[in-house]
């Protein structure tokens, strides 16, 4: 059976919580990340002997399962992946890590614990990674992916800039449009690789593939890197260990900077050292020549210019950087103004704050672009750092985000506050003299909420603010007239319903129903379109390739709609695929169409196949919560300091059926001795016996009145718990049925009643849902703004003033009236 991905990943960060304590992320990641690949490579390629990767005889993971238990497994770890590593000229790669290093994995049984517990976690049957792949997916290589992004967050600021967030990644990819290559000979390059995370989304974004270039200075990350690739099935990219400035690796065969279709990069940001081992100043490769030498302690041109030259004449690139280099002065000005003038820079993309690991600072794409260079004549800028998602520590961007900016810098749509093309002529200009900072040419800040000073005195809505909320009057026209009528004064309106009733007034107002039923009737078409397309998912269908059209017909779909976002509609679809939909499409594309719990939650059984009966249990829970509240009405009332029942709580201040049966005898042994006479306690007696569930006292027992009513409460506590431990068992005993039948359906499901069930109930009812969200979204905006407006107008200052007199002249008066003088008018003057 295919394990989800979401398990996957969380086996696989299981195995982290053995090395924590000993060392920081940074480090543990290595450990990590060397059993995964060793794992992953020994389950593809053992045995085959024409596998890109030998695994020889004890070199395999086989090897590793074999060390369970043994005093010198971290030695023998060690060997194994040295053998593998021999074999495959991955040394200095996979055995980064020492398995042995008793300072970090701990002495003796510890280190053998510890080591064991690790081999169990990769010997999960279910991590099987000969099989467990859909075609055309990568679930190994997004499983890394997500540990790398898991150890960049853990690893903290200073070690974290080994990974390029993939959200970052993707558009990078996207805007210098390395989906329209057309050969594997086209190349794509990364100076500063780090891990390889950008290279490999960049270059997944080819459907026939690039050939992969990167150089990566720090010796660890380019070992991380060089696994990436293998795990990511491109075992012939070519990562190399250097720096890229000082001795850049990819020549061509006159000792000059090789060149690439592509180029992208995510160097360190304002690197001081970027000029260490070689002279800037009499660069062999020309990079800085008709530019100028960036600072010395500045490395982000530096960087900047070697994507540049490492570009061939069509070339086109990305690389992010810090804002700073958009309106530094001096030589950078100096640079940022040849570069502008060459028209080499495409597009300028600012990105939200604290997306990045190792750094807070907002960073901004620049897209570089050298086919047609020289008849550019603007600069197409997005500031998109308002679009973003809290994640823990660190800002995300969402799937509407991405495709938002993605779609509009490729179409260059001008969206106010958003987007717009900036001519070279404003740049150039003697207000902006080349200065690229996105704020001085799109002001993206919302504005601000202007209190009406005049309606504060006087009273009435600003038609001005009514005005602002034309959008909602365009969908519903006649709507702005049934909320507002004219004011007494020009320019004011006041409000025609109660606030309590603008809800009630926008949801039944015919026009925004017909608004609803537009929405639904565009999710009805796309669910049409879809539904049969989902219910023909087979084995080996390709995930990604699903949810791409699935996704990019529900933005069609809702294109030309007024008021709600085609693009919120769209991450909707988008965080249910990531939450729910990848995990089952994934098992269907291994497994088929099978019916189990995972696929189908039984929840949608009892839904469609046993409602009644889940009816049924729902009336024995209200029935049981009846004598729940009952008996806790009866706890209340004799609870306390006097309360009879207060001494029965034990020490989590329950009482149980026992203490309250003890407390019952004891009262009746109290009953009884109270009697003068034998005559007396045998009417006792009589009475006690009458009835144990019940206690009907003879009403003329008049002295053991207080010690039957004590008796009588607690035998009424006493039924209540017993009625209601009985309901608690029928409420167990029907779902115990119920969970019987459901079993029993999961055997007798058709295929065609499992796609139903599937299909209709769980996926489109779900994003059927999330849809009609949105509409209660929109309401609940403009209710709640228009509740702001009539709640901050309604009361005029005048009519505050004297309501604030009245009051007081009463308090005065109710003052004066205990003998406390008090005057309001000289209070206040």
């Amino acid at each position: 059976m295919a394990i989800k991905k979401s398990e996957l990943y969380s086996s696989l960060w299981k195995s982290c919580d053995e090395l924590r304590g000993g060392m920081d992320a940074s480090q543990y990641k290595d450990y990590v990340l060397v059993l995964l690949f060793i794992k992953y490579v020994s389950d593809k390629y053992a045995g085959n002997p024409d596998a890109l990767i030998e695994v020889p005889e004890g070199g395999g993971f086989k090897d590793m399962v074999a060390l369970k238990g043994q005093k010198n497994i971290g030695e023998r770890m060690n060997i194994i992946i040295s053998t593998l590593a021999e074999a495959n000229n991955l040394k200095g790669v996979i055995d980064v890590a020492d398995f042995n290093d008793d300072d970090k994995l701990g002495k003796g049984k510890e280190m053998v614990d510890r080591l064991s517990n690790l081999i169990r976690i990769f010997e999960d049957p279910r991590l099987d990674f000969s099989r467990n792949r859909a075609e055309g997916d990568d679930i190994l290589g997004d499983a890394y992916e997500y540990l790398m992004r898991h150890f960049a967050t853990e690893s903290g600021k200073s070690k974290g800039q080994f990974y390029t967030p993939a959200e970052v990644s993707r558009i990078m990819a996207k805007v210098i449009g390395i989906n329209e290559s057309v050969s594997q000979t086209q190349t794509i390059y990364d100076p500063t690789c780090g891990s390889g995370s950008l290279l490999l989304k960049a270059a997944d974004e080819a459907e026939r593939g690039l050939t992969i270039y990167g150089q990566e200075m720090d010796n660890a990350t380019a070992a991380l890197a060089k696994m990436n690739m293998i795990l990511h099935d491109q075992p012939t990219a070519e990562i190399w260990q250097d720096n890229s400035l000082s001795s850049p690796h990819f020549l061509d065969r006159n000792g000059h900077l090789k060149t690439f279709d592509f180029v992208v990069a995510n160097p360190p940001f304002s690197f001081k050292a970027w000029g260490s081992g070689f002279d800037p100043h009499s660069d062999i490769y020309g990079r800085f020549k008709d530019y100028g030498v960036p600072p010395a302690k500045n490395g982000d041109y530096a960087f900047l210019l070697h994507v540049i030259k490492s570009l061939k004449s069509k070339g086109k690139g990305a690389i992010i950087l810090p804002h700073g280099v958009l309106f530094r002065g001096n030589v950078e000005g100096d640079i940022r103004k040849n570069l502008i003038q060459k028209g080499y820079i495409k597009g300028i993309i600012g990105l939200p704050p604290n997306l990045f690991y190792g750094t807070g600072i907002p960073a901004c794409i620049i897209v570089i672009d050298k086919e047609n260079a020289d008849s550019r004549r603007g600069i197409f800028m997005i500031d998109a750092s308002r679009g973003f998602v809290k994640d823990g520590n660190k800002n995300r961007l969402r799937h509407q985000d991405i495709h938002k900016i993605v779609d509009v810098f490729n179409n260059q749509i001008k969206i106010e506050k958003y987007s717009r093309m900036v001519h070279h002529s404003e740049i150039a200009d003697e207000k902006n003299c080349y200065n690229l900072n996105i704020a001085r040419y799109i002001d993206s800040q919302e504005p601000e909420d202007i209190q009406d000073i005049e309606a504060h005195l006087l009273g009435g809505i600003p038609n001005r603010d009514i005005k602002a909320l034309e959008s909602y009057w365009q969908v519903c026209p006649t709507l702005e007239g049934e909320l507002f009528g004219e004011s007494e004064r020009a320019g004011y309106s006041r409000l025609k319903v109660e606030q309590s009733d603008i809800k009630r007034a926008i949801y039944e107002h015919p026009e925004f129903v017909a608004y609803a039923n537009e929405v639904d009737e565009l999710f009805r078409r796309w669910r049409e379109k879809n539904t049969l397309l989902l219910k023909d998912i087979e084995v080996g269908a390709k995930p990604k390739m699903l949810i791409r059209d699935l996704s990019e017909g529900i933005l069609q779909t809702f294109e030309d709609i007024h008021l709600i976002d085609r693009y919120d509609v769209y991450q909707h679809l988008m965080s249910y695929w990531a939450d729910v939909m990848q995990d089952d499409v994934y098992m269907i594309a291994v497994d088929g169409w099978q019916a189990n719990m995972d696929l189908i939650p039984p929840k949608l059984i009892i839904e469609r196949y046993f409602p009644e009966e889940q009816r049924a249990i729902e009336q024995l829970e209200a029935d049981k919560e009846t004598i729940t509240r009952q008996r806790e009405e009866i706890e209340e009332e004799h609870s306390g300091e006097e309360g009879i029942l207060e001494a029965l709580k034990n020490g989590k201040g329950k009482i149980t059926k026992g203490a309250v049966q003890k407390r019952v005898m004891e009262s009746k042994d109290r009953i009884l001795e109270s009697a003068e006479t034998s005559f007396e306690q045998k009417r006792l007696v009589k009475a006690i016996k009458k009835d144990f569930a019940k206690i009907k006292w003879d009403r003329g027992i008049k002295d053991e009145a207080e010690l039957f009513a004590e008796l009588d409460a607690l035998y009424d506590y006493l039924l209540l718990i017993e009625s209601e431990a009985a309901a608690a068992k029928k409420v167990k005993d029907a779902k115990t049925a119920l969970d019987q039948n459901v079993i029993a359906k999961y055997g007798e499901l058709e295929t065609d009643e499992v796609k139903t069930l599937v299909v209709d109930d769980k996926w489109i009812a779900a994003l059927d849902q999330s849809v009609k969200s949105e509409m209660e979204r929109i309401s609940r905006k403009l209710t709640q703004r228009i509740k702001t407006l009539a709640e901050r107008y309604t009361s005029p200052l005048p009519q505050l003033t004297t309501e604030v007199e009245d009051l007081s002249m009463r308090v005065s008066a109710h003052l004066n009236r205990m003998g406390l003088e008090w005057n309001y008018q000289k209070a206040t003057n």
